[in-house]
């Protein structure tokens, strides 16, 4: 028999998954499917670790399409605006990917979104 378990509620975790999705389902939030969510986030992830993801690694996420998928979905997240790419300039071969202002603000935005709600559950 299912039953449910109290302490649940007080699992950070949990919680920050569920404040996570509410405030990306927010109205003022990019439409983006959950597989260029993904993607955004692991560009940024990598880029706020400083070790900025090339797109042959994003290519490379397997786990979130084929190559020419993700190659699609970089070129969407690139023309909304939310990641840029770069070449360091002793090598132009390498192409960096990399979160925006806009995606950076956006970002910036969930977080204190996600510290209210935190703040207000207490």
């Amino acid at each position: 028999m299912f039953s449910i378990n109290k302490t649940n509620k007080g699992n950070p975790y949990l919680r920050f998954l569920q404040l996570a999705k509410a405030i990306q389902n927010l109205p003022d939030a990019p439409m983006l499917d959950a597989n260029e969510n993904a993607l955004l986030e692991a560009i940024a992830l990598r880029w706020f670790e400083q070790k900025p993801m090339t797109v042959r690694e994003a290519i490379g996420l397997s786990n979130l399409g084929s190559p020419a998928t993700l190659h699609k979905r970089i070129t969407r997240l690139r023309n909304r605006d939310l990641v840029q790419t770069y070449s360091q300039a002793d090598d132009k071969r390498a192409k960096f990917l990399v979160p925006t202002e806009k995606s950076l603000a956006m970002f910036n935005d969930y977080g204190k979104k996600m510290n209210a709600a935190l703040t207000s559950a207490d």
